[in-house]
């Protein structure tokens, strides 16, 4: 299955993302052909697909989640494919933020505690400052010593991103934000989103198979 790349006018920049030759075949499943594209420094890019298309594999793929079975996936000119698992453990806390279709949290920590969890396992120095810095940007200062589970599903996901920021990452993935959203509030998101990653200098690549989002981002790959 082949995706169809529909590239950006946007001037060439310094390369944060650059795939080539990607193809991943799962040990009991389908075989998956992904398009060459890269993605600028800072670039912002959706990937648009239906169910079943591979689009979820392929972000996998961009984490470090899934090995590609043939070629070269870079961030910021690193081969993350031939990274050790070690190594790639280290490199995604250092370099990639995740920001998942349902959010997991740990319950039995404070909202605080959850955000600075991510310092912790990438063996960063542990900042509570700077992660009440990123909940006050998302204006959810006052729930930092609450239990996850007395938020709202808004509030989760704004806290799923504050979490995805507090490293700096340079690479910012994110798997259906939407797609339980009316128009009004997929609209918030994905503006909150791209705000956070243009403070952060991030580069945010989008997966879902939202058409809503289709004429938002010049710069996408399509099934």
């Amino acid at each position: 299955m082949t995706l169809k790349y529909v590239p950006s006018t946007t001037r060439k920049l310094a390369r944060m993302l650059q795939c080539e030759g990607i193809e991943f075949t799962y040990s009991e499943g389908p075989a998956f052909r992904f398009p060459d594209f890269s993605c600028e420094n800072g670039g912002q890019m959706l990937l648009l697909g239906q169910s079943g298309s591979g689009k979820t594999t392929l972000l996998h793929l961009l984490a470090g989640l899934l090995q590609p079975t043939k070629g070269s996936i870079k961030i910021d000119e690193t081969a993350v494919e031939n990274l050790s698992s070690s190594k790639l453990d280290h490199f995604r806390g250092q370099n990639i933020g995740i920001i998942f279709q349902t959010a997991h949290f740990i319950d039995s920590l404070s909202v605080i505690d959850n955000l600075i969890m991510p310092q912790y396992l990438s063996g960063k120095v542990i900042d509570r400052k700077k992660a009440m810095v990123i909940l006050e940007r998302l204006s959810l200062q006052h729930k930092a010593n609450v239990p996850p589970r007395q938020l709202s599903v808004g509030e989760q996901q704004r806290i799923a991103i504050a979490r995805a920021l507090v490293n700096d990452p340079k690479l910012i993935l994110a798997d259906e934000p939407t797609s339980a959203l009316d128009d009004k509030n997929a609209s918030e998101v994905i503006k909150l989103l791209r705000e956070q990653a243009e403070i952060s200098g991030a580069t945010l690549i989008i997966v879902t198979h939202d058409q809503r989002l289709k004429d938002e981002f010049e710069k996408r790959v399509e099934l």
